[in-house]
């Protein structure tokens, strides 16, 4: 959870959960020009479960929560296709059930999967969205939070383009702390402690996003949004 992460990061940068340090300076530099750019105003549809904002990209790969199950949670994923490359349209395409298995040899693996998140991060800050968020889009997989397992039931799942291998654009901590901001508004049951990374409700089946995912700058940013 978020707030742990906080309680528990030494002042230097590194969370216990990474073992990495990141460097505030370049944090700093950029301050007041990321203050700017963070603060522009992201609009919901509660209609349509649509941000106004994002490009949407309809997946079939979602259903009905059930009726008694409220939003809860936000996980926090990683995702990159082909595995370590960016900017290609494998992500669009396994979530629209179109990935070519011939492609790319881990294409031939993942196909079948059925397969989504609610939105998407791209490395640009391109922000993408698949499925409503009042609908259960099929994120978490085998998985358990809050004391609960069948987590996709009361979670909104946000991707991030990006792998274990390497730290995420400062663009995209940006649009992940705007869009946290406004999930959050709509759904005020995702509380600052219900935002968990995809390795936090999975532990030993899931590492995303990742031990170069900066969850004390993320929170950070999230704090000047409140």
């Amino acid at each position: 959870m978020v707030e742990q992460r906080i309680r528990n990061a030494k002042v230097g940068g590194s969370t216990p959960l990474s073992g990495t340090t990141f460097p505030r300076s370049k944090y700093l530099l950029t301050f007041h020009r990321d203050l700017v750019h963070i603060q522009k105003i992201m609009n919901y549809d509660p209609e349509s479960g649509l941000i106004k904002e994002a490009r949407y990209v309809a997946s079939d790969n979602f259903d009905d929560r059930p009726g008694d199950s409220d939003v809860e949670a936000l996980i926090v994923h990683a995702i990159s296709l082909p595995p370590g490359e960016f900017g290609g349209g494998g992500i669009e395409q396994l979530f629209c059930n179109s990935l070519d298995p011939d492609e790319h040899p881990y294409y031939s693996e993942i196909c079948e999967l059925k397969v989504s998140a609610h939105l998407l991060i791209r490395r640009d800050g391109e922000l993408v969205q698949f499925v409503p968020l009042d609908r259960r889009a099929w994120h978490a997989g085998v998985s358990e939070c809050l004391g609960r397992a069948e987590v996709n039931d009361f979670s909104i799942g946000v991707e991030l383009e990006g792998s274990d291998d390497e730290p995420f654009e400062e663009i995209q901590y940006q649009k992940l702390a705007k869009l946290t901001q406004l999930i959050q508004k709509e759904f005020p049951n995702i509380k600052p402690d219900h935002i968990y990374g995809h390795s936090d409700i999975a532990p030993g089946r899931k590492t995303d996003p990742g031990p170069h995912f900066d969850w004390q700058h993320f929170q950070s940013l999230c704090r000047q949004l409140a």
